[in-house]
């Protein structure tokens, strides 16, 4: 019988696995479920983070400061899956200027309340450096409780708006949805919403403040309309909806000293800033011409496009140009000239509306000043209104020209008497947006038969608005 150390035989083999095995199993349990408790979290994470990136386009994609604000504010409700969130937005004076909010009745809120006051845990948001969270709100010092029809918040979290040392605001939220506290994660997520915010308003500030600007050097190009009584006369001018906000229509109504009104709405083919200096130019050659040289319109643009040519003016420019004259028999007329323009038109008192098409049509200016410009004449009845307009005014996307013109009339008709001011407001509602410039005169003659307080007379000399 030997004496060498016997191994383990197959059973003893068996238990020992199984004994090391059910000893291993609660540890290999708890590091599968941390493990998974990790991917899970990375994942969430990964979720959140694509629905930051999604909520950052969302805001930088639109430059209207109100709809920026919506859509910080809605950002953050989603992200942070909250029962209530808030903007509120400082003015250039520091004092709060609006409120957003998600969950709350905004207008009720601030009808009973008015907007948030510089004190309290508002003023401490816009003075904080990062992100603070409040775990009970009516516990902390700096509350001063809700006011009347507020609904009561528990937790809070809350950011100030800043850009370069600049604060815009603060946005906030309050107790999450499942009711857990906020989390460090959630500073993270919220300054980040934050960081991309504050830019996007400093932008949508600019570009408010860029647009105010351009529009009104637009129009201090454009003159102020004079007293041409007994004739009535209103004008109105739209810039295109976005930037530059800057273009080449124009008008023009000047006294002559023959005793005829010379009217003019023209447009710079473009739509930028090179276009607003050539109307300005062409403009201001039409107007010294239609004084210094009294004649038909079709000889005046003709001239004009003859001293263009020296100035290398490259750019063409459609126009109607016309003189409004008074007649033998004591009424108006109108003769006129078309260079590629839209024909005018012509609303009698008895509801008609009727374009001035004609055959014979000039070309633009600025394109060949040999082609002849021919001047054409129509009578204007007693208290008949003279419409000349630009393109944007009747032009949309994937519609003919004549379509345009057509609704024009029909619009323009059932408003033949109404006061001028009441006709071009209908006709240009300040509201609405362009995709081009648009400028819209409207000229009124009295009514001559005899019938007393016409139309023409009752609005009075006209105004540029």
């Amino acid at each position: 019988m030997s004496d060498e150390p016997r191994g383990p035989g197959p059973r003893e083999t068996a238990d020992t696995h199984r004994t090391a095995d059910t000893h291993n199993t609660p540890a290999r349990s708890a590091s599968v479920e941390q493990l998974n408790a990790q991917v899970q979290h990375l994942a969430w994470g990964q979720r959140r983070l694509h629905r930051l990136l999604d909520a950052v386009l969302a805001i930088t994609a639109d430059m209207d400061t109100p709809t920026v604000l919506r859509h910080i504010v809605n950002a953050a409700h989603d992200l942070l899956a909250t029962r209530y969130s808030a903007l509120a937005v400082l003015g250039e004076d520091g004092e709060f200027t609006d409120l957003y909010t998600v969950g709350v009745d905004e207008k009720r809120l601030l009808a009973d309340a008015g907007l948030p006051q510089g004190h309290g845990l508002l003023a401490g948001l816009l003075t904080a450096s990062g992100p603070v969270r409040v775990p009970d709100i009516l516990s902390d010092p700096r509350s001063v409780g809700f006011p009347d029809g507020h609904p009561v918040m528990t937790t809070l979290l809350g950011v100030p708006l800043t850009v370069r040392g600049t604060v815009y605001g603060t946005l906030y939220v309050a107790d999450k949805q499942d009711g857990t506290p906020f989390t460090a994660d959630d500073e993270t997520l919220l300054a980040a919403l934050a960081s991309a915010a504050g830019v996007s308003i400093e932008n949508s500030r600019l570009y408010d403040r860029l647009k105010r600007a351009t529009e009104q050097f637009q129009r201090r190009l454009l003159p102020a309309l004079p007293d041409l009584a007994p004739l009535a006369v209103e004008a109105r001018y739209q810039p295109a909806s976005e930037l530059p906000r800057l273009g080449g229509d124009w008008y023009d109504v000047v006294p002559l000293p023959d005793g005829a009104v010379f009217v003019v709405v023209g447009d710079v083919t473009g739509h930028d800033v090179e276009a607003a200096p050539v109307m300005g130019q062409i403009r201001n050659m039409l107007r010294a011409l239609a004084i210094d040289r009294s004649g038909p319109p079709g000889r005046l643009v003709d001239r004009l496009d003859r001293a263009l040519t020296p100035y290398d003016v490259t750019m063409a420019a459609t126009l109607v140009a016309g003189r409004v004259e008074r007649s033998p028999d004591g009424g108006y007329t109108l003769c006129w000239t078309n260079a590629g323009h839209p024909p005018p038109l012509l609303l009698t008192e008895d509801g008609t509306a009727r374009n001035l098409s004609v055959a014979q049509h000039g070309i633009p200016v600025g394109v060949d000043p040999s082609f002849p410009r021919p001047d054409h004449t129509h009578p204007l009845p007693p208290a008949s209104t003279l419409l000349l307009f630009t393109d944007g005014l009747i032009e949309r996307r994937g519609e003919d020209i004549d379509a345009g013109l057509e609704k024009l009339a029909a619009r323009a008709a059932p408003l033949a008497t109404a006061p001028l001011e009441q006709l071009c407001d209908a006709l240009m509602p300040r509201q609405q947006t362009y995709d081009d410039d648009v400028v819209l005169l409207a000229l009124r003659v009295p009514d001559t038969s005899g019938a007393a307080g016409s139309a023409g007379e009752a609005d009075g000399p006209g105004r540029h608005t």
